[in-house]
């Protein structure tokens, strides 16, 4: 089984194609919508896309930061994230749409991460 993208975007910014950050430091939001590939249904994993700029403000103000969920780029170029991210999907296969939906889970918060029966 394979993961299908159904939608890919950011709920704070509608056009990420024509979006640049007004400083160097600068953080976006993405949420990903994916399902298993020729079936119904989707689940949504959500991400930080985030500068080295904005990575080093929260390590000097912290000292200690966990950078899980989080895409490192080296400037905001949408297109390039979005290949970056369709190449992380498509490489995710498994037995079970829940085997898939955990590899999809270390690029984004899945919204059944935790969750137990």
């Amino acid at each position: 089984m394979r993961a299908a993208i159904r939608w890919l975007g950011s709920l704070d910014i509608k056009d990420l194609d024509s979006w640049r950050p007004i400083e160097e430091s600068w953080s976006v939001g993405i949420r990903l919508l994916a399902g298993p590939s020729g079936e119904p249904g989707e689940e949504s994993f959500d991400f930080t896309v985030c500068s080295t700029a904005w990575i080093d403000e929260l390590v000097a103000r912290d000292g200690i930061w966990n950078g899980r969920h989080h895409l490192i780029a080296d400037g905001f170029n949408w297109q390039r994230i979005r290949s970056y991210i369709f190449g992380r999907v498509e490489a995710c296969q498994g037995p079970t749409w829940n085997d898939v939906a955990e590899q999809l889970s270390r690029l984004g918060y899945w919204e059944f991460e935790d969750y137990q029966r």
